[in-house]
């Protein structure tokens, strides 16, 4: 291979092709040599250094290289762990800045840098010379034209937004609507059986999970025969997984995952993607060398400030913690969040374990400490260490985020807890949302029977204000869910009792589900206990729809789709995590019911407010009732409910339409039945001179057709763990 390598630029980093030629940039602050490493179609490899250095950015431009080239870099420098140094210039890295990356990491000990046989607790410290480059994947030159015909950022407002939470391949794997050859792609996600779908739920976002190119075979997945199915070991953040392509062609997949987002923009369908810069799939110490950790790795990870052999763990719980305390590495993150934006009209991020991106230094403080010597005091001044990477909000991530012209205006979501002290739910700034644990956990206490306090079930059916409103937040900061890809289906929460992750050929997954199985475990063909899980997905899917705050679905949960009680199928990819597209008769009147559901809550703005319900300003928007029809007293709030009566009113809305005008909608009434037992309600007072039409009755698989009516004090009767919802007629 004749090649010329010129001095080329150092911005941007990457590899950047003009149409005559690539230069090739890369970042390493610690490095002496950097060899870019060039493949034939033959797998042949040529090494060219980069000679020219600049801030420390590695390039070069090389004239004549174009689309589909395949590259990788090896980079030279002290290989001493002790002081948190990897270089090892005979395995193969990736660029991190690399837009297309094909094909996997091959798991094989030449892919570590240390020597496998050493005994675990020195092996790090020992030195591999073994080639990796046939085992690892190569980055690829791109083109990054692409006719976008006029495409843009949707940008729905969070009020009107109701989130489906999916994973590329399974939810296409098994739809028999979609070709073969399309399934478990992006391609077959862009499928118009697809879109009609999503378009008849109403959904308007999808969240996919991890897309990012990650390490398929980490850990001990290998040696059990699985894989990473969910994807959150990233070693690529700008490149999407080329194993969701279709075609098979190098760098397609960046053509495909752009006809993808197009494709559900013209559906009036946001693509947000959960993202993982908290860590990568390098994994700890005893990890394998794939691109960061031989890059650079004192400036890439938080290494341990005692002895940087070591890289600080309990942040992430997953080996490693990017370094966002250097510049560098929070350039990285903004680069790739700003690229997945602007290049590939990405709508918005749900950031996993989004905590650990602000975790401040650890602190060195002066302590104060009286000696006493004989009968007098005297004063020494002794510094100490103190421990704490505690989470901040003003942390230089935010504040990057906070003022970027381009992200600041996406939709930002929170996984706000994970690691060591990382729960922070309703600590995080303005603009951005979180994942509510606590409105989830709230709801599926209250039906199951647990007792629930009054004011708890209040404030999370609101939005949780308690949470947002007082740092200047409104309602759509909580991001609503009954179920997630972490943990159980809908069907399994009304199905199991405890975990069933046997397939995993490990002890994983939370023991602490707070789920119900209605009385037996696991699947049964007992009638009554059939009816009541039915009745109890329809309780669940109505209490999320009709909360204020963002409503997010786990995808398949409208389908009834079973993990057969595994609640952390992240290496299952197969049919327990798969969709099943055969819908019993159940499934499908259950999807019905979703549909229904989730339009009329776009039908009725009551539901979807951007204003908190208490900021009406003649009277209340909500009201709070005993079965007997009295309001609730001030006493009542710390009690313990399991029946409450709602009075949304209608014509109190405080958000005004895009124009400004007021908004006028329906009132309703709302009776929660959480306990075993049917209860008698009585209207509210003030309320039963009024004609209320029965719209929902959880009771029933669909949206009540007959026309149920109440009124002049009759008594409604709720049935046991259900729900009824009332419209007012006058």
């Amino acid at each position: 291979m004749s090649l010329t390598l010129l001095s080329g630029k150092p911005y941007p980093l990457g590899a950047t092709w003009d149409k005559e030629g690539t230069n090739f940039a890369l970042f390493s602050e610690n490095a002496t040599k950097v060899e870019l490493c060039l493949f034939d179609e033959l797998k042949r490899e040529t090494r060219l250094p980069l000679v020219n250095v600049e801030n420390y950015v590695w390039h070069g431009y090389i004239p004549g290289i174009k689309p589909g080239q395949q590259y990788g870099f090896r980079v030279y420098g002290n290989y001493e762990p002790e002081k948190g140094h990897r270089f090892n210039s005979s395995k193969l890295l990736l660029d991190p800045y690399a837009k297309a990356i094909a094909g996997d990491v091959t798991h094989t000990p030449k892919i570590f840098s240390y020597l496998w046989d050493t005994p675990p607790e020195k092996r790090d410290l020992t030195l591999s010379k073994a080639n990796d480059s046939q085992f690892i994947p190569k980055a690829v030159v791109i083109d990054e034209s692409f006719d976008w015909q006029g495409d843009r950022l949707l940008q729905i407002p969070w009020q009107d937004t109701v989130i489906y939470e999916t994973h590329v391949k399974g939810f296409t794997k098994q739809h028999p609507d979609i070709p073969k050859k399309l399934r478990g792609t992006y391609a077959g996600l862009a499928h118009p059986a697809v879109i009609s779908h999503l378009k008849s739920l109403g959904i308007t976002a999808v969240e996919l999970l991890p897309i990012h190119h990650f390490f398929v075979y980490s850990g001990k997945l290998a040696e059990r025969k699985l894989r990473n199915y969910w994807g959150y070991d990233p070693i690529g953040y700008f490149a999407p997984y080329s194993g969701y392509s279709a075609s098979g062609i190098l760098g397609e997949q960046l053509v495909e995952f752009k006809q993808m987002v197009k494709a559900l923009h013209a559906a009036g369908i946001e693509v947000i993607l959960d993202v993982v810069y908290n860590h990568t799939g390098e994994g700890n110490q005893l990890g394998p060398t794939l691109s960061l950790r031989g890059l650079d790795n004192t400036i890439y990870y938080r290494l341990s400030e005692d002895n940087p052999r070591y890289y600080i763990e309990g942040l992430t719980g997953c080996g490693n913690c990017l370094n966002t305390l250097h510049p560098q590495v929070l350039k990285l993150i903004m680069d790739s969040l700003r690229y997945w934006v602007s290049e590939m009209h990405v709508d918005g991020f749900r950031f996993d374990m989004a905590a650990t991106l602000a975790r401040r230094e650890l602190e060195e403080i002066e302590v104060e400490v009286d000696i006493r010597q004989g009968s007098s005091m005297q004063h020494k001044k002794v510094e100490i260490l103190k421990q704490n990477r505690a989470f901040d909000p003003l942390e230089s991530f935010f504040t990057i985020i906070h003022q970027d012209p381009v992200l600041s205006k996406v939709k930002l979501i929170a996984e706000p807890w994970g690691g060591e002290e990382g729960y922070q739910v309703g600590n995080f700034p303005l603009l951005w949302s979180e994942w509510n644990d606590k409105h989830r956990n709230t709801m599926r206490d209250f039906w199951r029977g647990e007792d629930i306090k009054l004011e708890e079930f209040a404030n999370r059916f609101t939005g949780s204000p308690d949470l947002y409103k007082a740092h200047g937040r409104r309602s759509h900061a909580s991001i609503n869910h009954i179920t997630c890809h972490d943990g159980f289906t809908l069907h399994d929460l009304v199905s199991y009792n405890e975990k069933h992750n046997e397939a995993n050929q490990e002890e994983s997954g939370d023991n602490q589900n707070r789920s119900w199985n209605c009385g037996v475990e696991g699947e049964t063909d007992n009638p009554e206990i059939l009816q009541l899980r039915e009745r109890q997905k329809r309780n669940f899917l109505t209490t999320l729809m009709l909360s204020q705050g963002v409503p997010m679905l786990l995808g398949g949960d409208e389908i009834g789709r079973s993990q057969q009680g595994n609640n952390n199928p992240y290496c299952q990819d197969n049919k327990i995590s798969w969709f099943n597209w055969d819908l019993t008769v159940e499934n499908a009147a259950l999807l019905n019911f979703t549909r229904q559901l989730i339009q009329f809550r776009h039908q009725h703005p009551i539901f979807r407010q951007h204003n908190w319900l208490n900021q009406s300003s003649d009277r209340s928007v909500i009201s709070w009732f005993n079965v007997d029809g009295n309001e609730i007293t001030q006493e009542q709030w710390h009690n313990f409910a399991n029946t409450i009566t709602i009075f949304l009113n209608g014509t109190e809305i405080s958000t005004p339409d895009a124009l400004g005008e007021k908004i006028v909608d329906d009132s309703f009434l709302l009776f929660f039945n959480g306990c075993d037992q049917m209860i008698e309600c009585v209207l509210p007072s003030g309320l039963e001179d009024k004609k209320w039409q029965l719209v929902i009755d959880t009771t029933e698989s669909l949206f009540v057709e007959e026309e149920r009516f109440y009124q002049d004090g009759q008594i409604v009767t709720v049935m046991a763990r259900s729900l009824l919802l009332l419209r007012c007629l006058s």
